[in-house]
């Protein structure tokens, strides 16, 4: 690693986490713009929100503009077309359950000929301002909720009666969309991810009329979905088991590991196991939103010294270097003393201090990077957009998911696992009297 980046990574990343996490004010000359496909699912919950979102807002963000594009952007971590679809519509059915949005049971993507006609409709349409959100929603239902027959008839209406319309705050397009966004002072917020930290940054310059109610079931960091010691006992006895695939040189695989082993892993009994993959590139990341996420979970992230590839297969080596059932020990100690030490592992010194610190007599003989390209080909197996890749197991199910934006899940899918046992048992309670009543 360069001295450059060894010693001046430190300096400049205790720099960012001082300074504040937010501008004192962004600027609203843009307004507050939100972007959807027709075709996109998570379009499709988005504009559910925007009804309310626009009723709240102050008129210096009024009218909400809304960019309808045509055109999707490139699947992320070399997915194909179908598996960014596919885990699209099982991400989304999870969020319309945790959150209550509308959503069909078993959902598909819209045909083409639906897709067009919606898209006329809209163009068509003379409604603004919240009349058309209501409309756009109600757009939405129907090409997600298979509605085609409610379509076509709308459809007939905006072509007999109606021309196609221009105004400012409605702009049809082929830029770009790979899921839906919101843009507020040149800031991308992801509209479904994203909505709380918009609606705070809204709040905060007082750019809302009233507060905001969006993801009413939303877990905030640290505060825990189960808390009554009869519930939290089944979760335990249960034992459930947690899969992380992290990519070392990643910032958010610290931020990730450290926030599980320290609130959640002793807290639901689940036992974590630890899958390090080969260099991704990872260390090219948004320091800024880094930072802003170790504040959020309340974990340490300064100052650090960004691994690179030779880091990585150092700190590979010292984790398959300890026994197994230390490892999840070791995994926390190397990237601790990276993400909050500084410490570069592919210097000598740093190296031998870290192994003497984990009691490494002797290092591996194994070959690490067979290793790691073993953990890449079962983590790609997965099937998933981001990094870290999460396995939970639990009740003979098993659950996948990625990133820190999805930790809530652990928390939700053992709530849900509860409540289908109660409901499994009630049900057998109610099977069993009548036969015994029958008996007597």
């Amino acid at each position: 690693m360069s001295l450059l980046r060894r010693w001046f990574d430190p300096i400049r990343s205790s720099w960012f986490y001082q300074k504040p996490t937010r501008q004192t004010v962004l600027p609203t000359e843009q307004g507050l713009s939100v972007y959807l496909r027709l075709d996109d699912v998570y379009s499709y919950l988005a504009a559910q929100q925007l009804p309310q979102l626009e009723e709240i807002l102050s008129d210096e963000l009024k009218p909400l503009k809304v960019y309808i594009s045509s055109q999707s952007g490139e699947p992320p971590n070399h997915m194909s077309g179908a598996e960014w679809q596919q885990y699209c519509l099982n991400d989304a059915q999870i969020l319309s359950k945790q959150h209550r949005f509308s959503f069909h049971d078993t959902p598909e993507q819209p045909t083409a000929e639906a897709l067009q006609q919606a898209e006329t409709i809209l163009r068509n349409t003379p409604l603004r301002g919240q009349d058309f959100l209501y409309l756009l929603e109600d757009v939405f239902h129907m090409l997600w909720q298979k509605q085609y027959g409610k379509l076509r008839t709308l459809h007939a209406m905006a072509s007999r009666h109606h021309q196609p319309q221009h105004f400012p705050e409605r702009v049809f397009g082929e830029m770009p969309v790979l899921a839906s966004y919101f843009e507020f002072g040149g800031r991308k917020y992801h509209a479904v991810d994203d909505l709380l930290r918009l609606t705070r940054r809204l709040k905060q310059q007082k750019l809302l009329t009233d507060n905001p109610i969006f993801l009413i079931n939303h877990i905030e960091w640290r505060e825990h979905l189960i808390s009554d010691a009869e519930e939290l006992n089944e979760i335990q006895a249960l034992d459930p088991e947690l899969d992380l695939y992290i990519a070392l040189e990643d910032p958010i695989s610290w931020l990730l590991l450290a926030y599980i082993k320290e609130e959640l892993a002793d807290f639901y009994n689940i036992q974590l196991n630890v899958y390090p993959l080969s260099y991704h590139s990872r260390d090219l990341f948004d320091w800024s939103l880094a930072t802003r996420l170790s504040k959020r979970t309340e974990v340490a992230f300064t100052p650090f010294c960004r691994p690179t590839k030779a880091a990585t297969l150092y700190m590979a080596q010292l984790y398959y270097s300890v026994p197994e059932e230390q490892r999840i020990e070791a995994m926390y100690h190397i990237l601790q003393a990276v993400w909050t030490k500084g410490r570069d592992l592919s210097f000598k010194a740093h190296f031998q201090q870290l192994q003497q610190d984990l009691g490494i007599a002797a290092l591996t003989e194994e070959d690490v990077e067979a290793m790691l390209k073993e953990n890449d080909m079962h983590c790609e197996m997965k099937s998933q957009p981001d990094f870290p890749v999460l396995e939970l197991r639990i009740d003979g199910q098993s659950y996948v998911f990625n990133s820190l934006y999805r930790v809530w899940m652990i928390e939700s899918i053992f709530s849900n696992v509860l409540e289908e046992k109660y409901k499994s048992e009630n049900t057998a309670d109610s099977e069993q009297k009548p036969h015994e009543q029958r008996e007597s």
